[in-house]
């Protein structure tokens, strides 16, 4: 199958990642903040960031790398491990960021998790990069909710501290 809208299994692989680390891996934490583990994982957002932007990428950019049909989980699941490390100053409670501060922390992140797919797009895997590209938009989301939401709350108690 060709054509515009026919996606190879690998540029749908890459979309199912990205969706899993920008929708699946922070619905799982807001859904789950209740478990005691979170606290456990959970690592200072000058740590956390870095070594996702940097498996991420170490996964993304090696994707072309692997034979047709190599079964790649366990670079999914570390994937994964890496991006519940990533969200949980943002979502968590231990470790959790202001809000100020997450919303640098999300800005920063999105620019450096699409380098990746950008270099795959360069090399060629076109498909594949902006599938990943796409799946991410959500982060973007998420920033511009926790950046409304720190807005309105210093809203609220600029006119509270104004009565």
């Amino acid at each position: 199958m060709t054509g515009m809208g026919a996606l190879s299994p690998d540029a749908l692989a890459m979309g199912l990642s990205g969706l899993l680390v920008a929708v699946g891996v922070p619905a799982l934490i807001h859904y789950t903040q209740a478990w005691t583990g979170w606290g456990r994982l959970s690592l200072p957002a000058a740590v956390a960031l870095p070594l996702f932007v940097v498996l991420h990428a170490a996964v993304v950019l090696t994707e072309p790398l692997v034979p047709p049909g190599f079964p790649r989980i366990a670079a999914e699941a570390l994937l994964l491990y890496a991006a519940m490390l990533y969200w949980l100053p943002v979502l968590g409670t231990r470790h959790r960021l202001s809000d100020p501060a997450r919303c640098v922390y999300l800005y920063l992140s999105m620019p450096l998790l699409d380098l990746p797919a950008v270099a795959m797009v360069a090399m060629g895997h076109a498909a594949g990069g902006l599938a990943m590209v796409a799946a991410m938009l959500p982060i973007g989301l998420v920033a511009l909710g926790v950046t409304w939401r720190w807005i309105t709350q210093e809203e609220r108690l600029a006119q509270a501290g104004a009565e």
